[in-house]
């Protein structure tokens, strides 16, 4: 880390980055309401929003903590469904009460699954771990198909789908939560809890060593990536406004890893990037109908061939160092000129 980069106060590093995302959202917010972004691009734009979300959530487990959780899909599943039922019963509450609660029970609710699931499944390590969270993932697909039988009334309505959702996802809503969780991740990972969390991936006997406690913190992150996954399966309950188990199968969790993998585990910035580009190539290419998967696959291939660590590694991109050069020669500008009126 350079000198230069140091130089830049806190308060204006988060300012800048802070002005430039109000500036992103307002300036494509105003693009979409003027309809010079289609209704079809502000599907696919919101569609990004949302499989960013739970991208950089399954890099925290992946990439951060250097675990190979399967059951990404399933911790998405539970928190669209309990939004979804909320939203329901919560029709007559006004928007701005009802939608902040229903995004913070769905990512509740995927805690709690992400806690009881992680307790166990968190002593296991590598294969052994991608395949019961797998084995979790789909048992809570088959609960959510067969619920209803069991309690003798209409919850999740099965394989019927959970219907007449109300649609409240907008633009700003997704990327406001997409903000978030990124300032959430990125600020815990430059804590004490953050290098405990990196310790433990890169040396979990060494971290264990020194006194840190790898239990806790192995389910503090894990918790963390279920609770923004339920997070982002909210709002894309409130998207959609119909919830099938089907969508939350073991292709669904294959998924969001393919896009962690593809942007770099422990990247947050190549989450971002493969999150956008894996969203939006399957839809540009639905002109070539029958070459789209062909060509889609063969990017991956491409990709893993000459870029085995993903598109970005583990590079995180940074404002404020890509500033330092600028922010150093202003401020020494003014030292040298502070010096020569003395």
């Amino acid at each position: 880390m350079t000198k230069a980069y140091k130089d830049i106060p806190m308060p204006i590093r988060y300012a800048l980055n802070t002005v430039l995302f109000v500036i992103f959202i307002v300036v494509l917010s105003s693009l979409i309401s003027t309809k010079l972004v289609s209704n079809y691009y502000n599907k696919i734009i919101m569609l990004i929003g949302i499989n960013i979300i739970l991208t950089v959530s399954l890099n925290l487990a992946t990439g951060y903590l250097g675990q190979l959780p399967l059951g990404h899909a399933g911790f998405m599943a539970v928190g669209a469904y309990a939004s979804a039922i909320f939203m329901k019963s919560a029709a007559a509450l006004p928007l701005f009460i009802s939608l902040p609660l229903g995004l913070i029970l769905g990512g509740i609710v995927a805690a709690i699954f992400g806690f009881i699931i992680g307790i166990p499944a968190l002593r296991l390590r590598g294969d052994y771990l991608a395949i019961i969270t797998l084995g979790f993932g789909e048992i809570i697909r088959v609960v959510l198909l067969n619920i209803d039988s069991v309690l003798g009334f209409s919850l999740t309505y099965g394989a019927a789908s959970l219907k007449t959702i109300p649609k409240t996802t907008t633009f700003i809503d997704t990327f406001i939560c997409v903000g978030i969780v990124c300032y959430v991740i990125h600020t815990m990972l430059k804590s004490r809890h953050g290098r405990a969390v990196l310790s433990i991936r890169e040396n979990e006997i060494a971290a264990e060593s020194c006194g840190i406690n790898t239990t806790y913190y192995k389910t503090m992150a894990f918790v963390m990536s279920a609770f923004f996954a339920g997070v982002a399966g909210s709002l894309y309950a409130g998207y959609v406004g119909i919830l099938n188990p089907s969508n939350f199968g073991f292709m669904k969790s294959i998924e969001i890893l393919v896009m962690v993998v593809l942007g770099g585990m422990g990247s947050m910035i190549g989450s971002v990037i493969s999150a956008t580009v894996l969203t939006a190539l399957p839809e540009f290419l639905r002109t070539f109908d029958q070459y789209r998967m062909v060509a889609y696959s063969l990017l991956l291939i491409l990709v893993m061939i000459f870029k085995p660590t993903g598109l970005m590694g583990t590079y995180d991109f940074s404002l404020s160092r890509l500033l330092g050069a600028p922010w150093d020669k202003l401020t020494s500008g003014r030292k040298v000129k502070k010096e020569g009126d003395h």
